[in-house]
């Protein structure tokens, strides 16, 4: 019982601390251009144009 006067206050932080840092990627534009990143996955990165 007296190690949950602990871990109650610690995973409370920890939560509090994870919604932060959540909403810090929301707010600095992390998930603005999602479809971008998948494309960019697929690119050869060598700067030439697909012959098609």
């Amino acid at each position: 019982m007296n190690t949950l006067v602990y871990l109650i206050p610690i995973a409370l932080f920890l939560g509090g601390l994870g919604l932060a840092a959540f909403l810090w990627a929301l707010k600095s534009g992390q998930y603005e251009d999602l479809d971008g990143a998948s494309w960019r996955v697929l690119d050869d990165g060598d700067g030439r144009p697909e012959k098609g």
